[in-house]
């Protein structure tokens, strides 16, 4: 089955396989080899998970500075993914501004680090 503009449609099973977190960010450094403007960061998912490295492309709307602290959502479970020569264990999951600029998906400050998103 196919909707106009769409190659696939996912099924509920197929989106369930994704797993999808609440981290804090507790670490965030600039990263000076990647090809585009990016930050290093580590994130907090809490016991269960612990702490996983990320490489992120939204030095447009953040600074070092802007990211400790905040709250994010990442995909956990895809596979390590080498991003020049760091290790990018999470993808960190963001939108597109106006300009094609990363904006992060942040959930309330109250929403617990690990907390699974269904």
């Amino acid at each position: 089955m196919t909707v106009e503009g769409l190659a696939d449609i996912a099924s509920f099973d197929d989106f369930m396989k994704v797993d999808i977190r609440v981290g804090q960010i507790v670490e965030a450094t600039d990263y000076p080899e990647a090809r585009k403007p990016a930050y290093k960061l580590k994130i907090d998912f809490g016991s269960e998970i612990g702490i996983k490295k990320s490489s992120a492309q939204i030095t447009a709307h953040y600074s070092l500075e802007d990211l400790v602290g905040k709250r994010i959502m990442a995909v956990i479970n895809f596979k390590p993914r080498q991003i020049g020569k760091f290790m990018s264990e999470v993808l960190t999951l963001g939108v597109p501004d106006g300009n094609g600029e990363v904006i992060l998906l942040t959930p309330d400050k109250d929403a617990p680090l690990g907390g699974r998103l269904y």
